[in-house]
């Protein structure tokens, strides 16, 4: 899913708020050159205007004016400190600044809950996502298997957690083998999605470090742990394996899907998520004292009707 238009927030001065309006009006007939010179005076107007410096920067960068772009881009960082519109992403699609910067949670979390209501149909319908279905099969296999243990285990786990859990579109695939479920998401307006379908035991609307860090705090464990296209929204995934890797019972799994690249480390892609390099994954989760059992090319989504390039992995806790 990607997101690189701005959602407005009021400058706090109406007439600035009017000239943005404006500027959008100028840009949705195509004249992309008349909206940037309306928002370059709406900033003049009000130089701490986010909204607008943001969209400043998305209409230059679409007249091939890099410079501008990034300097656009940056007024918007710097005058929105939790990057609400995700500027800094912007600047490391463009080379400039960090170039794999953390999704801030403000970010995160106005994606999504903007996308909720028509969240399951774009995927399913439009970007033929198959995520829930891969992530089953190949914990599926991996229990048949039982690389890791002395016999064939059945496919039941008495906890499972569903990290980044969104609407529930793997929870429907994974509750006919769980006792308990428990969901967890950034999104508010998800986990409502979500608990409408009635298909989880206990839902959680938190912010993955921070509910990872909490489950350990109090001893909670699961026997299996699955994130289903979540993890292209995070840059950095040697904590969070570590962390689920903390709470994983004894013979647990952790099951999720990736982007990939052929490349070692994190890249961010044109389409503002991250990919992982195999290399990378293994890395974290050796550090984590899991054992990769499954890394497998997998298509999980298609971009633009073409194929991304995906991973499925699943790591066992030794006993």
């Amino acid at each position: 899913m990607t997101d690189t238009g701005p959602l407005f927030v009021s400058s706090g001065d109406l007439i600035a708020d009017r000239r943005y309006k404006w500027a959008l009006d100028h840009a949705a007939r195509g004249d992309f050159s008349g909206a940037a010179e309306i928002l370059a005076q709406t900033v003049d107007l009000a130089p701490r205007f986010a909204t607008a410096w943001f969209a400043l920067g998305a209409i230059r960068d679409r007249l091939g004016d890099r410079d501008g772009a990034v300097a656009a881009f940056v007024h918007a960082r710097d005058a929105d400190p939790e990057d609400y519109h995700g500027a800094r992403l912007q600047l490391a699609r463009l080379g400039a600044g960090a170039a794999t910067p953390a999704m801030t949670e403000t970010y995160v979390r106005r994606l999504f809950d903007q996308y909720a209501g028509r969240y399951d149909a774009a995927l399913t319908e439009h970007l033929n996502y198959r995520g829930p279905a891969i992530l089953t099969s190949a914990v599926e296999a991996a229990m048949r298997a039982a690389y890791w243990s002395n016999s064939r285990r059945p496919m039941h786990f008495a906890a499972m957690l569903d990290l980044g859990c969104g609407t529930g579109l793997a929870g429907a695939a994974f509750r006919p083998f769980v006792d308990r479920l428990v969901g967890v998401d950034l999104s508010p307006a998800m986990i409502a999605k979500a608990e409408a379908k009635g298909l989880y035991d206990r839902l959680v609307s938190a912010g993955l470090a921070d509910f990872l860090g909490e489950e350990a705090a109090r001893d909670a464990k699961y026997d299996l742990v699955i994130a289903a296209d979540v993890f292209v929204y995070i840059n950095d995934l040697a904590q969070v394996i570590a962390a689920c890797a903390r709470i994983l019972a004894p013979e647990g799994l952790l099951a999720f899907t990736v982007e990939t690249h052929s490349d070692a480390g994190t890249k961010l892609l044109p389409t503002l998520r991250f990919a992982h390099g195999e290399a990378t994954l293994r890395a974290a989760m050796t550090a984590a004292g899991l054992t990769p059992l499954t890394i497998e090319a997998a298509m999980v989504r298609t971009e633009k009707d073409e194929p991304v390039e995906g991973l499925v992995v699943v790591a066992a806790c030794q006993a």
